[in-house]
């Protein structure tokens, strides 16, 4: 596959994730059963792998290495913390409270990523206030 095909499956499976969380977040606020559902439960991570496995292939087509690149990392950490978020909000956060805040944390925690992934720049949208 060329480049630009895998670019566009990458954007297009990071659309989905963020599609999909929204609507969980969404069921997560109104109590809603369809968070509980199977399918709910298992096409997330059918779509992150679909994600993760394009951006590996694009890194190999570019030869990057991630741990050289500073804005590579930078969205490595922004998904690790989207991850730990995204959990606390849809699961593990032990109050509604809770998991409203992490709900919002992980939103605001992928527009980061995804302002990371246009900019080329650790700052991500900040970058366009730095000049």
């Amino acid at each position: 596959m060329t480049y630009a095909i895998i670019k566009l499956l990458h954007t297009a499976a990071a659309l989905a994730t963020i599609s999909g969380f929204l609507l969980r977040g969404y069921w997560m606020l109104v109590d809603s059963a369809l968070l509980q559902a199977r399918m709910t439960k298992i096409a997330p991570h059918v779509v992150d792998a679909v994600l993760l496995l394009a951006g590996v292939a694009m890194l190999s087509m570019l030869h990057l290495d991630p741990l050289t690149q500073s804005w590579l990392l930078a969205k490595f950490a922004g998904l690790l913390a989207y991850i730990v978020l995204g959990s606390i909000a849809l699961k593990r956060g032990k109050t509604k409270q809770a998991r409203t805040v992490a709900f919002v944390a992980a939103v605001a925690t992928f527009a980061y990523v995804i302002g990371v992934a246009l900019t080329k720049s650790p700052l991500g949208w900040g970058s366009y206030l730095t000049g």
